[in-house]
């Protein structure tokens, strides 16, 4: 098994974009992630919160080309109430728990050789971004 990720992709409103479904679609069918779980949390202007699983939990080419299905109930109604301190009043939030199928193997050699991962920082774009407009300046 490759790398698991948990993801809180946060969106203004209470309902998340039909576009938002195509690269991820994209992501499965190409083999670079399987989508193990999902969730949608909303929190309404009002502060209550509501969670429902999504319907990428319904459809067996959700799950990638393994061909296995997602496994509804890896994400759970705490992980939704951690999810939602996190959102502002009248927005959502998508829940994501992918396997980086695409880091599979490298995690089997690295297990393999007894490895272990000491660090993993996920880094954002912007800072990236901001990183080599720096270092481009003379």
């Amino acid at each position: 098994m490759g790398p698991v990720e948990f993801l809180v992709l946060a969106f203004p409103g209470e309902r998340t974009g039909a576009d938002l479904a195509a690269p991820l679609d994209a992501l499965r069918r190409a083999g670079g992630v399987r989508l193990l779980d999902s969730m949608l949390v909303t929190k309404a202007e009002d502060g209550t919160v509501g969670s429902a699983a999504t319907a990428a939990r319904e459809r067996p080419e959700a799950a990638g080309s393994t061909g296995a299905r997602p496994e509804p109930g890896l994400i759970g109604e705490a992980d939704a109430a951690e999810a939602a301190e996190l959102l502002e009043p009248g927005s959502c939030a998508l829940l994501l728990l992918v396997e980086h199928l695409w880091a599979a193997e490298a995690a089997e050699a690295f297990r393999a050789a007894n490895g272990r991962v000491a660090a993993s920082v996920r880094i954002p774009p912007e800072q990236v971004a901001e990183a080599v407009a720096t270092a481009a300046r003379p």
